[in-house]
Formats: structure tokens, C-alpha cells, sequence
């Protein structure tokens, strides 16, 4: 599952930012920690509550590529030849809708979600559209938004011990699930290995942060207050500015992390019932998703867990078939089911969707191409409408109908049911004030 692969048809990794060992203190050098300082500070925000918080949590299940959604969530059985697909409708849990018949498990559980069938945007190209979708901000070479995970993290209290906001797997190379300009001290930790048994039971860590060789929590105690010494004592050189006034956010949350066990219990599923991790899947994508709910548990606030494959220019309904529809089907069900089961799925918000939808028409090539003016995305829990379905596109599936909405529409309404106003300000390190979603409404009807 390396974070580096690309999964989709256009051809950075943040570098490890903390390995104890021998080198350096705390594996960082001043200049690099001083730069990081900077980056990650931002000024004071203007925050606008959005009444009483629905939701604590957010696990984003990220379909990279662009997923068809026209042969899953909202099928066009009776459109012509070429446009229609392979796949049969098949009745849900929930009377008057239906889904492809390649997703049996979420028909079962489609009283628990909403479907928003209208979503759409007008960028075709997966880069752009990627950070369209997961910043809620519509890309622009004046300024890098940052990702929903990097909002939350900053405008969100989370425990001591655990990450605010983590990702398994890549969304898209470039800026998206980066922290814009909120500044290095806010983006996500990343969560390497693939869930898989043997000796490294539970297969996931944090990149970068280990206890190397002999290398004791009394030696980083030690090394981590050297290093608030020598802060300290460069922070009188100039009271002007901020530069030096602590440890930036992102290390400190690392240094926290090391000490406490939380998160290296939370990523520990050898502790799962077997059924359980049989229940969603053997697949990293799978094991992603249920060491997501774990940190739910620990107290995470924004969990991101890519799967890709979806760049299906060719042979789609194979590729459907034999991969992407079980294997999303499965866990996708399984998150939302033992969420529930958990009593947890009215306080965490899962979203499932990637960067944009594919063309209603059928290419020679037995694919679909790219096509943003249409697309579905499903959501569930945290504040969200169980068993409804919102908007509708035309016949042919080749725009919106009824009720469209746009990505940062639903960016901003997922931060109203975090208790977060879509219109919030905050600075950037310049000082400049910039609104989270500037464009985005909140969707009324598609909250409980």
C-alpha cells in the first residue's frame, strides 16, 4: 500500500518527520525545525460555531481515480445501449431505491445512509478535482487550501496521545490531503503497512515515528527537553515574532504519539475479533477502514483511507466486477454496520467518493472516461439523513436534475455537523483572512 503509487492515468511525499535514533536532536535539525515553525503557524482564526456539534469524527473512504458512479450509486437501467452498462438495478433496504446489483452488502444498509445522486463540478483532470474534493475549495494558484483533515485538525480539540488527522494510502500525488496554508504543522500522519498478520501482527504504524534500536521514552524525555532548552532560550534573541516561540504543532503531536500508547493500540488489530476483520476484508483497504473505527475510538478526527484502481478507461465493468465493486462493497458496509453496531455511527461521518464521475457513454474500449458534471457520493451518520436519497441527474445520467450541489457544498456541510460554520475565517500566516469554503452552503435537506 505505498503512498507513492500512482493509481490513475496523469503522471510527495511530506519527508519522515520524526525518526529517534542517533542523529540529531530528535531527528531534526534547527534550521528545519525553525522552517516548519513558520510554515505552521497561523494566525488567530475567527471562528463562527454552527450550533451544538453533530459529529466528532470524520473517516473519508477515498475512491482514487474517479469512480463510475453511474454503475453504482445511481444507474440509468432503462437508458440506451452504451450508456445504461452492464450492471441490473437491485432494490435496497429502503423502498424506491436502488443500487447495482454489484453491491448486495450496501443494499442491505442503505436505511443508514444518504445518497446524494446531484454532486457535480466542472474539472475533469484528477489532480485539480482531487483537491476540489477533499478541500471543498475550488483550486487556484493564489492560494493552496488545505485539506478537510488539516481543517479539523486545526479548528478541532483532540486528545493527547493520538493524531488529529491520518491517512492510509495516497490520494493523489501533489497538494490534496495536504495542509494549504494552514502550514506543514497541520498535515495529515501517515499510516504505513497493509494490516496483514504474522509476527507484525496488525501491520500499521506511523511513518517516522519508531524508538529505534535501544532507544528508551527516558532518552526521548531527555533529547525533548534538551530541545525546549535551546528553544526557550532562542525565543528571548526576538519577543517580535512567533518564530521560535515552542515546538511546532506537528512535533509536538509526534513527540505525544511516542509517549503514549494509544495510537500504537489503536493500529494493533491482532487486538480485533477475527469475524470482525473477516467482516470487512482482507484487502489493506479493508484493514484500513477497521483501524479507522479504532481510531475513532482513540479519539482521531479525520481518517482518510484511499483504495484506487478507479481510472477505468478501459474494460470498467471487469474491473467492477472482478475488484472494485466487492471489494468497496464489503468494506464500505462493514465500516458503516460496525460503526452502528458500536453505537458510534451518529457521532462520526463517513463519506465515500473520489475526484470525479465517469462519462454516461460507453467509450470504445468498453470504459468511461472523465466526467465531472455529474457524480454521486454516499454518506452516513453524524447528523446526516439515514435511508434518503438527494438529487437526481437526467435521464442519460449526464447532469444534475434536481437539487445540485457542488463539492464544497458538502465540505461545508459536513464541518456544520463537526459545529463548524461553512463561513469560519481563518488567518494565514501572512494575516490574511480566508472564509473555509467559500463558496459552500450547507445542505439542509440532507440533515437529520
Amino acid at each position: 500500500m505505498s503512498a507513492t503509487r500512482r493509481t490513475d492515468c496523469e503522471g510527495f511525499h511530506r519527508r519522515d518527520v520524526l525518526t529517534i535514533g542517533s542523529a540529531g536532536i530528535l531527528g531534526l535539525t534547527l534550521p528545519g525545525l525553525l522552517a516548519s515553525e513558520a510554515k505552521a503557524k497561523a494566525a488567530n482564526s475567527k471562528e463562527r460555531g454552527s450550533g451544538q456539534p453533530k459529529a466528532k469524527s470524520v473517516i473519508l473512504l477515498w475512491l482514487a481515480g474517479g469512480p463510475a458512479t453511474i454503475d453504482m450509486w445511481d444507474n440509468k437501467p432503462d437508458a440506451p445501449e452504451g450508456i445504461r452498462g452492464e450492471f441490473k438495478s437491485v432494490d435496497t433496504n429502503v423502498t424506491g431505491v436502488q443500487v447495482a446489483e454489484t453491491f448486495p452488502k450496501m443494499a442491505q444498509v442503505s436505511d443508514k445512509l444518504t445518497i446524494v445522486r446531484s454532486l457535480y463540478h466542472t474539472i475533469p483532470s484528477h489532480g485539480p478535482a482531487a483537491v476540489f474534493m477533499t478541500t471543498g475549495n475550488k483550486p487556484t494558484a493564489a492560494l493552496q487550501y488545505p485539506a478537510l483533515g488539516s481543517v479539523a485538525s486545526k479548528l478541532m480539540k483532540t486528545e493527547v496521545g493520538v493524531p488529529p488527522y491520518v491517512t492510509f494510502g495516497d490520494i493523489r500525488n501533489g497538494s490534496a490531503g495536504q495542509a494549504g496554508y494552514l502550514g506543514t504543522g497541520y498535515n495529515p500522519f501517515i499510516i504505513e503497512g497493509n494490516g496483514g498478520g504474522g509476527k507484525n501482527a496488525g501491520g500499521f504504524s506511523v511513518r517516522g515515528l519508531t524508538l529505534k534500536g535501544t532507544f528508551t521514552l527516558e532518552d526521548l524525555e531527555k533529547r525533548d527537553s534538551l530541545l525546549r532548552k535551546l528553544d526557550t532560550g532562542l525565543a528571548g534573541l526576538d519577543q517580535s515574532n512567533d518564530l521560535v516561540d515552542g515546538l511546532d504543532t506537528f512535533h509536538q503531536q509526534a513527540l505525544e504519539i511516542l509517549k503514549s500508547d494509544k495510537t500504537r493500540k489503536a493500529l494493533d488489530l491482532s487486538a480485533e475479533k477475527p469475524a470482525t476483520r473477516e467482516m470487512y476484508g482482507t484487502t489493506p483497504f479493508g484493514q484500513g477502514a477497521l483501524a479507522a473505527r479504532r481510531l475513532v475510538e482513540a479519539g482521531v478526527r479525520f481518517s482518510t483511507v484511499s483504495f484506487g484502481g478507479w481510472d477505468t478507461h478501459s474494460q470498467t465493468f471487469n474491473a467492477h466486477k472482478t475488484r472494485l465493486a466487492p471489494t468497496t462493497d464489503m468494506v464500505l458496509a462493514a465500516l458503516i454496520k460496525d460503526l452502528d453496531d458500536r453505537g458510534l455511527l451518529d457521532s462520526t461521518i463517513v463519506m465515500c467518493a473520489g475526484e470525479f464521475g465517469r462519462t454516461p457513454k460507453v467509450n470504445k474500449n468498453s470504459g468511461r472516461d472523465h466526467w465531472a458534471r455529474s457524480m454521486a457520493c454516499v454518506l452516513a451518520g453524524g447528523g446526516f439523513k439515514r435511508g434518503y436519497v438527494h438529487g437526481s441527474t437526467d435521464a442519460s445520467g449526464m447532469a444534475p436534475a434536481t437539487e445540485p450541489v457542488t463539492p464544497d457544498d458538502v465540505a461545508g456541510t459536513i464541518f456544520h455537523n463537526l459545529g463548524i460554520a461553512p463561513n469560519t475565517e481563518i488567518q494565514t500566516p501572512t494575516g490574511r483572512p480566508v472564509q473555509l469554503f467559500r463558496e459552500g452552503k450547507v445542505i439542509e435537506k440532507i440533515l437529520a
